[in-house]
């Protein structure tokens, strides 16, 4: 509440429902919506490729090709983060089902990260008796 006093007397009733969300939760709904997931690549297709074919759409940000790290091969598919949502939707329905590197690649947009709780476990405490013991 501090914070507000500090900002002054002004009305925030005239803010965007923008101004009021975390700027990581922004950078993240936007992050998903330009992002595409590309299934079905070949072993042979590399990040600088999968650049460069779908740059032909839009400004590609990122290429990342998922490995399996103990291959060090490619699991057969990856992700292109677009600079905007309209050439990410562009690029979704030009480059679904057409052929890359021998293999035909399907693209959609790619879904947040589940999380599976890989952090610290969460200590429960001894088992509670029962009415045997």
């Amino acid at each position: 509440m501090a914070a507000f006093a500090r900002i002054g007397r002004r009305n925030l009733t005239n803010l965007s429902p923008s101004f009021l969300l975390p700027p990581a939760l922004l950078i993240c709904c936007r992050g998903i919506a330009s992002k595409l997931f590309v299934g079905g690549l070949s072993f042979y297709t590399t990040e600088k490729g999968l650049s460069e074919h779908f740059s032909q759409y839009g400004q590609v940000v990122e290429a990342k090709i998922v490995m399996d790290r103990v291959s060090d091969r490619s699991k057969g598919f990856g992700f292109v983060t677009f600079a905007s949502e309209e050439e990410a939707q562009k690029a979704r329905t030009e480059m679904d089902g057409k052929e890359l590197n021998g293999r035909t690649i399907f693209v959609d947009y790619a879904k947040p990260r589940a999380d599976f709780g890989g952090g610290i476990p969460i200590a429960r405490g001894p088992p509670e008796p029962t009415a045997d013991s």
